[in-house]
């Protein structure tokens, strides 16, 4: 067994999308070979209605796939294919974009005024860009829970592990999509295929992702009583951690306990044309696509 080396922990930024809503992106719009086959990930995770109920009014997409898993609250989606329909907690949309789609994306709280859930994009291979658009929308209860011995409980959205295989299926990047929480103090070892890009979301408690016997954390620059100090700090709350190469990677959990995402998925290793929500391999094709979109040929007919 090798233990995959931490390659890069940052935290998620601020930042606005849609029509002003407020979240979260740990990466995206930056180098696409950094975490091939994905290409952008969003934190929505909001308290506040003001802040998110503005919502991503209707916008295209194009040759990429779109996972939405909600934690809380509910988001109203439609389509120009007219499908319509709701995601509520717990529950997740694979969204495969194809040849082209235009569509909304309109979150709303719960009783608490919470709106919160991730936003992740995979990247479609070129000979998959122009398939027919499809979804795949499950409901929470459709997701397997797997708890281990010591408490771990892992969702399993898509691929297989420990035994069970998530729901979502026909996914062009192979991906492995976890929701993860290990318990206070806990040291976990957990397997990932060796030819998979993967990386970590962490979004409750505290954690150490690496070989070590106490967490000893991250080395992080802070400001302490006014100084800018270099201090071993753990991957906590909106903090994406990126792997290098091997079969596992160790998760030594803090005294809270830690939840996180784990995605992996094999990279696709193709040149990349990229503007907003519409990906190709040229620019060419780039500039085909947003040719489409102003003279009304974007959609293209069902087969």
């Amino acid at each position: 067994m090798s233990i995959r080396p931490v390659l890069e922990t940052r935290r998620a930024q601020p930042f606005m999308e849609g029509a002003g809503v407020h979240l979260h992106r740990a990466f995206g719009f930056q180098d696409p070979t950094e975490a091939d086959p994905f290409l952008l990930f969003d934190d929505f995770r909001n308290d506040r209605p003001e802040d998110y109920l503005a919502g991503f009014p209707w916008h295209p997409h194009r040759g990429i796939e779109t996972i939405t898993y909600v934690l809380a609250g509910t988001v109203e989606h439609g389509d120009s294919l007219g499908n319509r329909g709701e995601l509520g907690a717990g529950s997740v949309q694979w969204m495969t974009a194809g040849s082209g789609i235009l569509h909304q994306e309109m979150p709303k709280g719960d009783a608490q005024g919470r709106m919160h859930g991730f936003q992740l994009w995979a990247n479609l291979p070129a000979d998959q860009k122009m398939t027919a658009p499809r979804y795949q929308d499950i409901q929470g209860s459709d997701i397997p829970e797997v708890i281990d011995d010591d408490g771990t409980v892992a969702r399993i959205v898509t691929g297989e592990f420990w035994g069970k295989r998530g729901p979502v299926d026909g996914i062009a990047a192979d991906p492995q999509y976890l929701d993860i929480s290990i318990p206070p103090g806990v040291k976990k070892r957990i397997k990932i295929d060796t030819y998979r890009r993967s990386f970590a979301y962490v979004f409750e408690g505290e954690a150490a992702f690496a070989d070590a016997s106490t967490p000893s954390g991250v080395l992080l620059e802070k400001e302490v009583m006014g100084q800018e100090v270099n201090i071993r700090d753990l991957s906590g709350d909106r903090t994406l951690v990126r792997f290098g190469t091997g079969d596992e990677i160790v998760v030594q959990a803090g005294e809270r306990g830690v939840r996180f995402l784990l995605i992996s998925g094999a990279p696709i290793q193709e040149p990349v044309a990229w503007h907003g929500p519409i990906v190709m391999n040229t620019r060419e094709e780039l500039m085909t696509a947003m040719a489409e979109l102003r003279n009304g040929t974007f959609i293209k007919p069902a087969h």
